[in-house]
């Protein structure tokens, strides 16, 4: 059992960096609105946006592949290693993209450019957050891993915090037009600082104890991805925390936050500044509930607040977005679309109802100051909506780090753990703003993209409450004296 170790300083460590790593991985698509123009054909506002989502998409989909190759690394090498490899990686392609040119300067080549940046992110992305996450796991006593772990849960929502904190403080600094201009760099510039400090902080720290008395004894796996996905009790853990929980945890984590940010700014007309700002203050109202879920995950297990978390968001999904809509005060109703005549893209455009007659949306909240904003009862309605959808994700992913450590084997849990993680999150959950902003653009109805989240999160709910196991009685450290 952990005695001597210095386990808040581990988690510290660890935390800082995974932070910083979401944080990179984040700035992209919380400056969505701001650069598709930037690095795409003039002419249509909406191609441009689905275009640059895409890109950010793609971030998504090769994470499973980042997951099986530092996750290989991760347990024939060691956790330290891994994510000191992806933190470089990742601080790297983050930075490069503050100097890349645009469209109007190098043409084509500045999206297909963009376009591999955003795949090395999302390569180092699937081995950042296991690493991390097992790190904690296995430096702490099993009684408490879900308090423990949570802290690491936090680190993804509060990367996403700090990106829209950074933006909206360089925003404050200079004109919009400045900001468009050349400001929107600063933000990426500004994570060389925050790797190096990151990086110096990593490699002070000593490898995982329980990786140490695998190694010492001979128990490490020679061949981790032939033992994971080829043995059938294991790839059965596989499937079963896939579409039993992290399908589920995916969707509700990426529509409680970026689908919602890109709801109010793109579809209701949200200032794109008072927007930001209403999502992080629900933000930052939200993050103590990972650990109050983390540790309650201690004391009645995982499951069933994970299952819990996925059933209240599939009901409540629906009466939310309606809320927000009415809240706004935009009176959007539907989205107009028209194909572009060169492209055959669809262009999006929000429409209001104003005295009978349908007219494209006004903008609404139109951002003066912090302080006028936040006495603003409009914008309190609506970060207390965000603020309900926040609570489910930290019902679902609070806990879903301690669960998948406990489900997996020590001598392939990097690599068991981090596919599933990384399929339901990049994959079901990443994919989710692009697949609700195109389903509004082909059909008009601007809830429509809510019934990919809906469906997937009462999938992972039924697959969950059936197959699932609990696993909060599960020790470790007994794995490592038998």
């Amino acid at each position: 059992m952990p005695k001597d170790y210095k386990i808040w300083q581990v988690i510290g460590a660890s935390a800082v960096g995974t932070m910083i790593e979401w944080y990179d991985f984040y700035i992209f698509g919380s400056l969505a609105t701001v650069i598709a123009p930037l690095f795409y054909p003039k002419g249509n506002s909406t191609l441009a946006l689905i275009a640059y989502l895409s890109t950010f998409a793609v971030g998504f989909v090769v994470r499973p592949f980042g997951a099986l190759f530092f996750g290989r690394i991760g347990d024939l090498v060691g956790r330290k290693y891994a994510f000191l490899v992806t933190l470089l990686i990742m601080g790297g392609a983050t930075a490069l993209i503050g100097f890349l040119p645009t469209y109007a300067t190098i043409g084509i080549f500045a999206p297909i450019i963009l376009l591999l940046i955003r795949v090395l992110q999302g390569l180092a992305l699937g081995g950042e957050y296991g690493g991390a996450a097992i790190y904690v796991a296995e430096h702490v006593p099993d009684a408490r891993r879900g308090f423990y772990t949570s802290f690491i849960q936090i680190t993804a929502t509060l990367g996403l915090f700090v990106s829209l904190a950074v933006i909206l403080i360089i925003q404050n600094t200079m004109s919009p037009e400045a900001f468009r201009s050349w400001g929107w760099r600063v933000p990426f510039i500004i994570s060389i600082l925050l790797v190096a400090v990151s990086l110096y902080v990593r490699l002070r720290m000593k490898e995982s104890p329980i990786y140490e008395q695998l190694k010492s004894a001979g128990m490490t796996s020679a061949q981790p991805l032939k033992e994971a996905f080829t043995q059938w009790e294991n790839l059965k853990r596989v499937l079963i925390s896939l579409f039993g929980a992290t399908a589920g945890q995916g969707v509700v984590w990426y529509t409680g936050q970026f689908y919602a940010l890109f709801y109010l700014q793109t579809i209701l007309k949200v200032n794109t500044t008072s927007a930001n700002y209403i999502i992080a203050v629900a933000l930052l109202m939200g993050m103590p509930f990972f650990v109050f879920f983390g540790a309650l995950s201690d004391r009645i297990g995982r499951k069933r607040i994970m299952m819990l978390g996925c059933i209240l968001a599939a009901i409540s999904y629906f009466p939310i977005y309606k809320a927000m809509q009415a809240a706004s005060g935009s009176n959007v109703v539907t989205a107009s679309s028209q194909p572009n005549p060169i492209t055959g893209a669809i262009s999006l455009t929000p429409q209001a109802l104003e005295n009978g007659m349908l007219q494209p949306a006004k903008e609404v909240l139109t951002y003066v100051s912090f302080s006028n904003l936040i006495s603003n009862p409009v914008a309190w309605k609506l970060i207390m909506l965000i603020f309900l959808q926040v609570i489910f994700v930290t019902m679902v992913y609070g806990p879903i780090a301690a669960y998948l450590v406990e489900a997996f084997p020590a001598k392939i849990r990097y690599t068991s753990l981090s596919l599933p993680y990384h399929i339901g999150n990049g994959v079901f959950g990443g994919l989710l703003p692009l697949i609700g902003l195109s389903v509004i653009a082909q059909t008009g109805n601007i809830y429509a993209g809510l019934y990919y989240p809906v469906v997937v999160a009462a999938l992972t709910f039924i697959v969950g409450s059936l197959f699932l196991r609990e696993t909060r009685h599960v020790k470790i450290w007994k794995e490592m004296e038998d």
